[in-house]
């Protein structure tokens, strides 16, 4: 299942976006087919390198720039509890900041990246703290980009489109905080367009797979819920879909990733109704795939597989994902044999 050459790509394998820079980490690429190539577009965690006696993380300015912000390690306001979180006097800031960059395949496995293609970068203050963990789906000749837009504002899904991957049409934010994780579907059903997201009200009933529809992908409403995290189980403390949904002939195949108490985020798989998305059919008991090798389990954040993007040949499904926030690995998977596992 997993690639032998795993992780196929790893921080040194690009340059940061700028000299003051450091990449910290790779994690969760979109994926998708474009020009006869294998493409990704590949989450880049950039930091400042870190000065003795401070801690330093990056944000957007009011005039588009990156700035840092530099922070006295000893400075009582300081929480740096999760390794990707900085808390400072009553306000939450990223360590690393995240931009989008585009790395293309003839072999599906060496990636790198292109001239002519640029990656993609926080645009305003809604993006400020960065984009992060973009999905790609195609529809006819356009791929369109969902991710999600981190500030101080919260965090939101927004959405891009390209037919060329040089030239992007910007639809804004087109699902407010907290939301993100949202994929779309790759065909109209019906008349209308599908996504899957994730709103997030922990308090109450803990994280959620939601669904929405459109009649034109710009508005979105008649939102249903369609999956919870289960108590005691592998999937109990947080869920978000992965990829774009693979149209079966028993339904919609949506593989998706949950994390228990402990952080331990594997991945399982949704069979959801052909016609009408929003009834679930059938749900992993049990993970199809859980953190179990040395990449897997120790990084910027240990114990994680989590995917955004991969590509469907038939039966095969070529599953590319991030591997403790760190680094980019690929596993094989077969759409019968995922689907054997829900019964």
């Amino acid at each position: 299942m997993r690639h032998p050459e795993n992780p196929i790509l790893t921080p040194g394998d690009f340059l940061p976006s700028q000299q003051a820079m450091k990449i910290e980490c790779l994690l969760n690429p979109g994926v998708f087919r474009f020009d006869g190539k294998t493409w990704m577009l590949i989450r880049v965690a950039e930091r400042p390198e870190q000065r003795a006696g401070e801690i330093s993380f990056p944000l957007l300015d009011d005039d588009g720039r990156i700035a840092v912000m530099r922070v006295d390690a000893a400075s009582p306001d300081l929480d740096l509890t999760d390794p990707r979180v900085i808390s400072y006097r009553g306000d939450d800031y990223l360590t690393t900041m995240s931009h989008l960059r585009l790395a293309s395949s003839t072999d599906g496995v060496h990636f790198a990246e292109e001239a002519g293609y640029t990656g993609l970068f926080a645009s305003d203050r809604y993006e400020a703290y960065g984009i992060e963990d973009c999905r790609v789906t195609q529809i006819g000749d356009t791929y369109y980009l969902t991710y999600t837009a981190v500030s101080a504002n919260g965090v939101a899904v927004r959405m891009r489109a390209t037919a060329d991957w040089r030239t992007f049409d910007d639809y804004g934010v087109v699902l407010p905080p907290h939301n993100k994780d949202c994929t779309l579907f790759d065909s109209r059903i019906g008349d209308l367009y599908y996504m899957l997201h994730r709103p997030s009200s922990p308090e109450i009933g803990g994280n959620y797979i939601w669904i929405a529809q459109s009649p034109d992908l710009r508005h979105w409403g008649n939102h249903r819920c369609v999956a919870r995290t289960r108590p005691g189980m592998w999937d109990s403390a947080r869920i978000g879909a992965g990829c774009a949904p693979i149209r079966t002939d028993k339904g919609w195949l949506a593989i998706y990733h949950g994390a228990d108490e402990r952080n331990r985020y594997c991945l399982g798989a949704l069979l959801l109704d052909a016609d009408d998305p929003s009834k679930v059919l059938a749900r992993s008991d049990r993970p199809i795939m859980e953190p179990t090798a040395p990449y897997e389990c120790t990084g910027f954040f240990g114990n994680t597989v989590f995917t955004n993007g991969h590509v469907v040949d038939g039966d095969r499904i070529v599953l590319y994902y991030g591997a403790a926030d760190s680094v980019i690995c690929r596993a094989d998977f077969t759409v019968s044999g995922i689907l054997a596992t829900l019964g």
